[in-house]
């Protein structure tokens, strides 16, 4: 789990990967979106907001992170379940990737 503060201004970030074959796919060039909602509670299409990749080449395979830029008064304090949402191809990939509190 993820502490901030709500005074920050940082990116937030998570691993997501995706594999076709046993092969491990490059992300990098797709549609990545992020949303941050309360517990219990789905995202829909509106609270997704754009986001952008961060990778690790030195990891075997690459690690792709999804990450958000929060800036103060984005978050209200709190516990919220962090949603990662990429699109490759014919596929939209849809996934809660950990919780983050806000402090």
């Amino acid at each position: 789990m993820l502490r901030i503060s709500h005074l920050t201004t940082e990116y937030v970030k998570a691993p997501v990967s995706a594999e076709v074959n046993g092969v491990a796919v490059d992300l990098s060039g797709d549609t990545v979106t992020v949303a941050f909602k309360k517990p219990g509670v789905d995202p829909s299409g509106g609270d997704f907001s754009s986001a952008s990749w961060e990778t690790d080449a030195t990891t075997s395979p690459t690690t792709y992170l999804a990450r958000r830029l929060v800036t103060t008064g984005d978050l209200a304090v709190g516990q919220w379940v962090m949603w990662v949402k990429v699109v490759h191809g014919a596929e939209t990939m849809v996934r809660d990737v950990g919780m983050l509190t806000v402090t």
